[in-house]
């Protein structure tokens, strides 16, 4: 009969104890479930696409048909085979493939902007690390058939001027399909694609051709502006385009002295702001602004490189969006840019992704949470009961 009691009460304590390392699996597996993958859909659910002018008033339909959805992102600095720790590579990756595809199953674009900076070492890669850079990108940002990936040129990508070739060049145009001084144009909206890096004005080779190709499109442009009725022999036998004033999308910003005049939450620190921009490095040069401004009058340029957030108007006019990092390696508080155009007007909003300090607040509090919970299972905490009424009977003794 004893033997019987003893085993049942093993048998009960047994039970406890897998019950309870049961109860702690399915607390740590919510806890991470929630912070690698759900907390991704709360956040971006928040974001909701900006209205143009006139879209109030517009039809579902018209609306769907006119208004060209365009997410824009930048400086996602993949990690390569030199710099990148393994632990690094796997956490940054992790968070933008989930980001990356949390957004696009939610707000569903129809097309996607990457400006520049893809990768963090492509400027000296091998052609087989070069290779393996590539095979992450397209595992982590796999986009359906419905959305369209446009990407842009960066001086990581194939590096600084003095660092650029052709070879390097050739292989980012092979894989993205980019060449600079391309116009895209979709729903009669025209975006010009410009490698700001070969925008040197040394006249090297690449330089030359990537001006010479940016000539031609303005030309074009300009030409599709013109009014029916104008008489212009230069433009009788050009190809017509949409007469939408283009979007320029680049790497580098146009010139500016610095970012003490942005603001906003993710625009640079105060130490960083009032540190002087050095022309052909942090921004285009002078004169090289002055060219892409002259031959396109953009309506919008949009830009990345610096890694934070910034609104300038050039020319007292033509607004300028400096796109903050995508990487959680760049900032506590990445960002991407979410644009209603149309090829008369835009609108532009702005949707944050989990702040990485949140995030470790969260795992600090669940550990914490969890501490305590294992040493209460053990009666290793005293009651706060008996721990009251202890202080209160050593205070009448004394």
């Amino acid at each position: 009969m004893l033997s019987f009691s003893s085993t049942t009460v093993k048998n009960l304590l047994l039970r406890k104890r897998l019950c309870f390392l049961l109860k702690l699996v399915c607390y740590i597996s919510s806890v991470l479930i929630f912070c690698e993958f759900l907390i991704y859909y709360v956040v971006i659910f928040q974001c909701r696409w900006p209205e143009v002018k006139g879209g109030a008033h517009m039809s579902e339909k018209e609306t769907s048909a006119s208004v060209l959805k365009a997410i824009i992102l930048a400086d996602t600095h993949l990690l390569g085979e030199i710099k990148g720790h393994w632990l690094d590579k796997l956490r940054r990756e992790w968070q933008m493939e989930r980001s990356f595809q949390t957004a696009l199953w939610l707000l569903q674009p129809d097309i996607v902007f990457i400006l520049g900076d893809v990768f963090d070492e492509g400027k000296w890669s091998l052609p087989q690390a070069w290779a393996d850079d590539v095979r992450r990108f397209q595992k982590m940002f796999k986009f359906p058939v419905s959305t369209e990936l446009v990407v842009v040129v960066g001086n990581h990508d194939i590096g600084f001027h003095y660092e650029m070739t052709t070879y390097k060049v050739n292989r980012f145009e092979k894989v993205f399909n980019f060449t600079s001084g391309k116009l895209i144009t979709r729903k009669g909206i025209n975006f010009v694609l410009v490698n700001s890096v070969a925008m040197e004005g040394d006249g090297c080779t690449l330089c030359r051709t990537t001006e010479a190709k940016l000539v031609a499109l303005s030309h074009k442009l300009n030409c599709s502006q013109q009014k029916p009725n104008h008489s212009n022999k230069r433009c009788s036998d050009v190809e017509k385009l949409p007469a939408s004033e283009p979007i320029l999308l680049q790497h580098y910003p146009l010139y500016r002295k610095s970012d003490a005049e942005c603001t906003g939450e993710d625009s640079a620190s105060p130490e960083e702001k009032n540190i002087p921009f050095k022309e052909k490095y942090d921004v285009l040069s002078q004169e090289a602004s002055q060219k892409l401004i002259w031959w396109f009058h953009p309506r919008l340029i949009l830009s990345g490189h610096t890694h934070s957030a910034c609104e300038v108007l050039h020319a007292g006019k033509i607004p300028e969006v400096s796109v903050p990092s995508f990487s959680w390696r760049n900032r506590n508080n990445p960002s991407f840019i979410m644009g209603s155009i149309t090829p008369t007007d835009f609108s532009l909003q702005k949707c944050f992704l989990p702040y990485e300090s949140r995030v470790f607040t969260i795992y600090c509090a669940a550990g914490a949470l969890l501490v305590i919970l294992i040493l209460a299972h053990f009666q290793l905490l005293t009651p706060p009961f008996y721990f009251a009424q202890h202080l209160i009977s050593k205070h009448k003794a004394v």
